[in-house]
């Protein structure tokens, strides 16, 4: 059995509009082992979340392909591809995406009531506590700060223990301390659970926590090596 989770091979995808022809993305090739963590970095408009959206297979390549422990994303229509992500693939985004009218524990057990679970609400009690929530089971994302409302979106999604986790930005809109903890909790529940990490970030020591760095410029890889630098304490 392949320990490759994720292979993106020769995607490219470009827009057109009134002005022309814009490329975003030229020649993506990438592979990442089951339970590796990798950061995508770049300037802003280099074309990072375009990349992280393809690979959940949210956004489609103009051309190339994406799979996912070995299934082709783009050889499946858009119910088959909503399946596999709801199986295999979590979400933490910078600006949360919790559903309001929710209660944190309500948000968390979504995704297990979809998948079917019975044991919807005990899991996610339980996935709430790892994430120090415990005493916030019932409170809307309303009157949760920041951090709680990240912890949330946390527990949301590794509570369904995905093989891929997928981040953009996760700290973006958090101050540097809760920003720390958040990083130091998510790197936590990955290695619990072995899960392929990919996160886009604009932060050199969130990087540097991860073993891959894949540098993007212009809609190319310039750079895609281990992560030389010491992981910083958090």
């Amino acid at each position: 059995m392949s320990d490759v989770m994720i292979a993106v091979q020769q995607v490219f995808k470009t827009v057109t509009d009134s002005t022309g022809t814009l490329t975003i993305l030229r020649d993506i090739n990438l592979r990442l082992n089951k339970g590796e963590t990798a950061a995508i970095v770049g300037a802003s408009g280099s074309g990072k979340s375009t990349l992280l959206s393809i690979i959940a297979g949210l956004d489609t390549p103009s051309s190339g392909t994406v799979r996912i422990d070995g299934v082709d994303l783009f050889a499946m229509n858009e119910d088959q591809r909503a399946a596999l992500r709801a199986q295999k693939v979590g979400f933490v985004f910078q600006s949360f995406q919790l559903l309001g009218n929710l209660t944190a524990l309500e948000n968390v057990m979504l995704p297990l009531e979809l998948a079917g679970r019975r044991d919807a609400r005990a899991t996610a009690t339980q996935m709430l506590k790892r994430v120090g929530l415990g005493e916030r089971l019932a409170s809307y994302p309303k009157v949760l700060s920041g951090g709680e409302q990240q912890r949330v979106a946390l527990a949301r999604a590794f509570v369904v223990e995905p093989a891929v986790l997928l981040a953009d930005e996760p700290t973006g809109s958090l101050d540097f301390a809760t920003g720390s903890t958040i990083m130091a909790l998510m790197f936590d529940l990955n290695r619990e659970q072995h899960t392929t990490l990919v996160m886009v970030t604009h932060d050199p020591a969130i990087a540097a926590r991860c073993e891959r760095r894949i540098t993007i410029e212009a809609g190319q890889v310039v750079v895609d090596a281990a992560a030389t630098a010491a992981p910083p304490a958090m």
